[in-house]
């Protein structure tokens, strides 16, 4: 019965430690997808006259969010002038 106790501590410290160790990841992977889709966006939108001034504000957004991030700062962009 004891080992079964140390064998289900360890797990949880196990998962609790793999969680802490990909979050870093997680924020790196939505902090490129954010970018490359502004990016993206001004790239194309140039050839239509429409671009995002990405201020650091709005790339924390697009990195912290991710590709819903970028999203909402594009659309703020749009219909908030």
């Amino acid at each position: 019965m004891e080992v079964l106790l140390y064998l289900i501590c360890a797990v949880i410290i196990l998962f609790v430690i793999v969680k802490l160790l990909t979050l870093p990841f997680k924020l790196v992977w939505n902090g490129i997808l954010g970018a490359l889709i502004l990016w993206l966006f001004n790239l194309v939108g140039g050839l239509f006259h429409v671009a995002v001034h990405i201020t650091v504000i709005k790339a924390l957004i697009a990195g912290f969010f991710g590709i819903p991030g970028a999203v909402v700062v594009i659309l703020w962009e749009l219909f908030a002038k």
